[in-house]
């Protein structure tokens, strides 16, 4: 029989951090950030839908290893607002989307162990893309939650939609775009929303009356 006493789960730490890099390239950490970006802008007016990515989700209470780390995903029905790590148990609601970026230290975890704990998790829909166009066989896959197993999506023509998103992933043969179908254009990138910024401002500068000048008799 142990003598050793359980530790309270008020006293277990989960940490912030697993030690592992942000991302393994510049093109991954671009392309994370870059979807961040576009689905938090997305649902910019959504109060009851979260964005994040890289933060470490712990699903078991009480057991701090028990964690990932999605490149991208998306919550609903749980409040906006910063958070350090997420607890599937105090939160109550898995992702209904999440995002991986495959890699050549990636690949092989993100199609067999991931794709598994996520189905498990019950996160409705799991994308997996590569951004370097090398390790996986086809650069975009998708999987849909039915019946509480995942089933693959169709990817035709280098398009899925998300179910969970209300948007298209789209592989454009350089990158992964998001398209939103109601619009009939790409969520736009930070370089893009700058890009808009400065011209709409070029634009209303354009249209601003000028001051009339002095003029003496």
């Amino acid at each position: 029989m142990s003598l050793r006493q359980p530790v309270p789960t008020s006293e277990i730490e989960y940490p912030e951090t697993d030690g592992q890099p942000m991302a393994e390239t510049d093109v991954h950490a671009q392309l994370m950030m870059s979807l961040r970006f576009a689905l938090a802008n997305y649902f910019r007016d959504e109060p009851e839908v979260y964005v994040s990515s890289n933060l470490l989700l712990y699903y078991v209470e009480g057991e701090p290893k028990k964690r990932v780390a999605p490149d991208v995903f998306v919550v609903r029905g749980v409040p906006k607002g910063d958070r350090r790590i997420y607890k599937l148990w105090e939160e109550g609601r898995a992702p209904e989307v999440v995002i991986e970026l495959s890699l050549r230290q990636t690949w092989r975890e993100d199609l067999q162990i991931k794709w598994r704990l996520y189905e498990q998790l019950g996160v409705g829909e799991y994308f997996i893309f590569d951004p370097e166009y090398d390790y996986l066989d086809e650069p975009l896959v998708g999987y849909r939650l039915e019946e509480d197993l995942y089933q693959p999506l169709e990817v035709k023509d280098g398009r899925v939609r998300s179910e969970g998103l209300g948007l298209e992933l789209v592989d454009t043969g350089e990158t992964l775009r998001l398209w939103d179908p109601q619009v009939g254009q790409f969520l736009l990138t930070p370089a893009e929303a700058a890009a808009e910024v400065a011209r709409l401002r070029a634009e209303l500068e354009r249209l601003r009356p000028s001051a009339p000048s002095d003029s003496h008799s």
